[in-house]
């Protein structure tokens, strides 16, 4: 009768291999979450003249907005562009989130 180590068939030296593989992977996986929350992201709405910035988990880090667009009596259009550029800096920032995890 073959003899095997402990640990439900596996040998000692497996174990620690396994061990370490999946020390690894946690570690991984841990800098892919940093990598996500310190990336940004910007999008842009008409031309750039408004753009934002967001984090890999989608959270507002800035808002840059040209006077240019800045119309009292057309508040909507500029409502619109801000949420134009975020969802594009959101879009962006889900992909590249995607593409780390």
């Amino acid at each position: 009768m073959a003899k095997y180590g402990g640990f439900g068939g596996f040998g000692g030296n497996n174990m620690q291999a396994l061990m370490k593989q999946a020390q690894k992977m946690q570690e991984d996986a841990l800098r892919a979450k940093e990598e996500v929350e310190n990336s940004e992201h910007e999008g842009k709405a008409s031309g750039g003249l408004v753009s934002v910035v967001v984090n890999g988990n989608g959270q507002l880090k800035n808002i840059k907005i040209d006077a240019s667009v800045v119309d009292p009596d057309d508040v909507e259009m500029l409502e619109d562009l801000i949420m134009a550029a975020y969802n594009s800096a959101s879009e962006q920032a889900e992909a590249y989130k995607n593409s780390k995890m």
